[in-house]
């Protein structure tokens, strides 16, 4: 089944940018989109994709332990875990790119913040919010499918 992790600061700020995350939800990408999603560079908000499946929690990662993937760069907390993450990418790495699961069932692309996210089936899964990962639970199986089928066409906007 899937790991959960909530944190306060976050459901409260998910239940702010509800509206935000909506919208977001609701708008086709207009432009390609770079397979990973990244901020400045740094995919998945600088977190650890290796520490969701070794600690089961969100984990910030530091740029002494950092690779090159897809173009962007990733940050892991340890030796061990960028090691691991060499090894086996496709094991480790966000499906969809890391870019929200929610939305990719939907047909379109959405950022992602570390503490919505889920393991199911042996992968990592991430969403724009704690809201957003609540409707992608509903039907977890279904919502793979539907982001599959859509995945990658919608990078291209």
């Amino acid at each position: 089944m899937s790991k959960l992790s909530l944190c306060r600061r976050h459901v409260l700020s998910g239940l702010i940018a509800l509206p935000v995350g909506a919208t977001l939800l609701t708008r086709p990408a207009f432009a390609a989109n770079p397979p990973v999603y990244a901020e400045d560079g740094i995919a998945w908000d600088g977190h650890d994709p290796v520490a969701y499946f070794t600690k089961g929690a969100p984990t910030p990662g530091m740029a002494e332990f950092s690779l090159d993937h897809d173009g962007a760069t990733v940050l892991f907390s340890s030796a061990e875990t960028r090691d691991m993450f060499a090894a086996d990418p496709a094991k480790y790495a966000p499906q969809f790119g890391g870019y929200c699961a929610y939305a990719a069932s939907k047909g379109y692309i959405a950022p992602t913040v570390p503490e919505a996210w889920t393991v199911y089936d042996d992968k990592l899964y991430l969403n724009f919010s704690l809201r957003a990962r609540e409707l992608w639970s509903q039907d977890i199986p279904g919502n793979i499918a539907k982001g599959n089928a859509n995945w990658p066409g919608i990078l291209e906007g």
